[in-house]
């Protein structure tokens, strides 16, 4: 009989440890998981360990990696394997994926976004044949194994923790991780946050549906122009508000109109498609400016930041979300809302609201 796993394996941001722990916890809690998170500050990821009774399954698939905002990835996972000899590594690995009786198409050897874990890069690279090569003699690796990739997650060069992932409930990035280029004509590397936001909300078949030419927008707390300069990319006509400068280049595009007026009390003059916002203010008073936006339906899709505090900060974004869905449930706004902590946010969330016609 195959030995089952136990423990969901969590990536985040390195120092989001604690808030990522505080989230799954609540989350499983509701869902009737029983498990208790381990986790280390810094580490960049969080184990979550459930009771024996339980595979690791239930939990991944009843709270999937798209209903989650402090993780990067999401993986059902072993317990990690310790004290690996340096001169046979592959052995207890190949011996716990035979055991385990999984089958998958690829792997990925990972390691925590921290600059201590990039230094294993040599002993990954020296491990992938062999250890292909392997695990297609066990019979593990193979084609049509239905998308699932097993993972390696190493730790230290004697410790790695083995993992898999299945097709729609993962990040399809190395580490979670969508790593874009910097356009050099952007005015602020901010440009980068709403970029990695469409491309993690929005499906990539559905942009030129949503993200087309003859689309309005509003960007609330424009200047520069960083978000705006992703509007225009995307052939938008875009409202920038914003008491400061906005950027020369995009303003002789012709497609922006700045207005020099206070982002929390402007009103479109026309339903528009997209609000974006990434002031820095109070989480709350955010809210209260987009929910005051989405019950009158003056957009049709928002994407905006919550700046967090130092501490609680799952605790306070939980706040802003329920508070955000029951304002809106009592207007009898239809809405699908999801957030994530994206790898070019800092000390924020991200959110993405679609009205529902």
């Amino acid at each position: 009989m195959a030995v089952c796993p136990h423990e969901w394996l969590l990536y985040c941001r390195p120092g989001f440890e604690k808030d990522l722990s505080a989230e799954i916890s609540e989350k499983a809690a509701h869902v009737g998981q029983v498990g208790y998170p381990i986790t280390a500050s810094g580490s960049g990821h969080v184990r979550f360990v459930l009771d024996p009774a339980t595979p690791a399954n239930d939990v991944h698939r009843n709270l999937p990696l798209a209903s989650l905002v402090f993780a990067r990835q999401s993986l059902v996972a072993f317990p990690p394997l310790d004290d690996l000899p340096r001169d046979d590594r592959l052995t207890a690995i190949v011996e716990l994926v035979v055991a385990s009786g999984w089958s998958f198409e690829s792997i990925w050897q990972e390691t925590p976004d921290t600059n201590e874990e990039k230094a294993l890069a040599g002993l990954m690279k020296a491990l992938r044949k062999p250890l292909e090569s392997t695990l297609k003699k066990r019979g593990a690796l193979r084609r049509k194994a239905g998308g699932r990739r097993l993972h390696l997650y190493w730790t230290a060069g004697d410790r790695v923790q083995l993992a898999i992932s299945f097709p729609g409930n993962r990040a399809e990035h190395l580490d979670g991780i969508w790593r874009l280029k910097f356009p050099r004509e952007a005015p602020s590397r901010s440009t980068l946050k709403l970029e990695e936001a469409w491309h993690v909300f929005v499906p990539r078949d559905a942009w030129p549906v949503r993200l087309n030419d003859a689309m309005q927008a509003a960007d609330l707390g424009a200047a520069p122009g960083g978000w705006t300069y992703q509007l225009v990319r995307q052939g938008m006509y875009v409202y920038a508000i914003d008491n400061g400068p906005m950027d020369a280049t995009l303003m002789a595009t012709g497609q922006v109109e700045h207005l020099r007026e206070d982002a929390f009390v402007w009103e479109p003059p026309m339903r528009l498609d997209w609000l974006v916002c990434d002031i820095v203010d109070k989480p709350m008073r955010v809210i209260d400016m987009v929910e005051r936006w989405l019950i009158k339906q003056w957009c049709r899709e928002a994407i905006f930041n919550l700046k967090l505090p130092m501490k609680k900060r799952w605790e306070e974004v939980a706040r802003c979300l329920t508070r955000l869905e029951e304002s809106l449930h009592r207007a009898g706004v239809r809405a699908q809302i999801r957030a994530r902590h994206l790898y070019h946010d800092r000390e924020e969330v991200t959110v993405h609201v679609v009205l529902q016609d």
